[in-house]
């Protein structure tokens, strides 16, 4: 649900200044979130469990130890902790800190709602407002951070009915300060949506990653980018997404079911050589593919993808992207083809349907062996 369709729910230009934040967790959201705050000049207070995250995240430039400043009024509070412990500390720092608002960056919504409903800060839930940045990395940890990891990136703020428009606002203050984009929603939309777009993909390419475990050395010979691009997200922690998983079970298992539903379909389709209902089930495949939206979430445009064999040599790939950029055509996405076997790589500039014959034409004036 956007600002747009949520007349209920603060516009932009409205959010407060945030006074003095502190951050709990300085990984690498955390640490992210206090070095963009810290660059905006607000004042920022960092803890962690982990005394030398602390040290490292406030080195970078994210802020001052929480330890340093033990009085310090605030009127903001960040959890930014693993999925398990979400409920507890925003329920601690809800009785710590009895005059702040306490928002997360959690991956699931509610399950920290329902457990601070649960504990001893039931009676404080209104100033607690969860919310969530789609954001990250495959690194983690506080020396993966940057000021600008949530720039142009959606982040969802989840109010919940109890939620008074004056904390809402100041969660809104702190993600557009970060150079967020907000998307409103409520926990259990939130949770579905996460589930759809985040959970159970990272599920589904776990499966299909573990095919490839035990797989003989002379089939793994033919992995290609195709299988890359589908099982790259399943090299995540898996500590950590097991939590997240586990904490939105709800949405996961009924999307799941229908997963399985649609498998079964496939399964029979391919026993009984049904080419029918097998194309149908691609073509919603081709349909999806095409529902998510372009950059900056504009509406999806014809795209095509130009080939071109890159050597394995220092200075080839900025050679490559100097001469696409002298040609003129905005390159959309870049993908990389690794091939042990070759000398060369194979880059796919995607690039405006209309623009890519240009594109072609324009690398091959400089020598570039394209493929069609």
């Amino acid at each position: 649900m956007s600002e747009a369709s949520h007349p209920d729910l603060p516009s932009g230009g409205t959010a407060p200044a945030p006074g003095t934040v502190l951050v709990v967790g300085a990984g690498l959201i955390g640490t992210s979130v206090a070095l963009a705050l810290s660059a905006a000049g607000h004042e920022v207070l960092v803890t962690d469990a982990q005394p030398e995250n602390v040290r490292t995240a406030t080195q970078l430039g994210a802020g001052l130890d929480a330890a340093t400043v033990p009085d310090a009024d605030v009127a903001l509070v960040v959890v930014a902790v693993p999925p398990d412990a979400l409920g507890a500390v925003v329920t601690d720092r809800l009785l710590r800190h009895p005059r702040a608002v306490v928002t997360d960056v959690g991956s699931v919504k509610e399950q920290p709602l329902r457990e601070v409903l649960a504990g001893p800060a039931a009676g404080e839930v209104a100033r607690y407002v969860g919310s969530h940045p789609m954001a990250g990395s495959e690194r983690s940890g506080p020396l993966a951070a940057t000021s600008t990891l949530f720039e142009g990136r959606p982040w969802a703020i989840t109010p919940h009915p109890e939620a008074p428009r004056a904390a809402v606002e100041l969660v809104e203050a702190v993600v557009r300060t970060c150079g967020a984009v907000v998307v409103w929603l409520t926990p259990a939309e939130h949770d579905r949506a996460v589930a759809r777009t985040s959970h159970v993909p990272h599920l589904l390419s776990a499966l299909v990653a573990g095919r490839l475990a035990d797989a003989p050395e002379q089939h793994l010979a033919l992995a290609g980018q195709g299988v890359r691009d589908v099982t790259r997200v399943a090299g995540g922690d898996p500590a950590l997404y097991g939590q997240i998983v586990a904490g939105n079970a709800d949405a996961v298992l009924d999307l799941l079911t229908e997963v399985r539903a649609e498998l079964d379909r496939v399964i029979a389709a391919v026993g009984e050589g049904d080419r029918r209902e097998l194309g149908a089930v691609l073509d919603r495949g081709v349909a999806g593919t095409r529902a998510i939206p372009a950059k900056h979430g504009a509406p999806r445009r014809p795209l095509r993808s130009v080939w071109v064999s890159v050597p394995d040599h220092p200075g080839e790939l900025a050679r490559l992207f100097a001469d696409a950029v002298a040609s003129g055509v905005n390159i959309e996405d870049i993908r990389i083809d690794h091939d042990p076997g070759r000398p060369t790589g194979l880059v796919e500039l995607v690039v405006d349907a209309t623009r890519a014959d240009h594109l072609l034409a324009s690398l091959e004036e400089r020598s570039w062996v394209t493929h069609r």
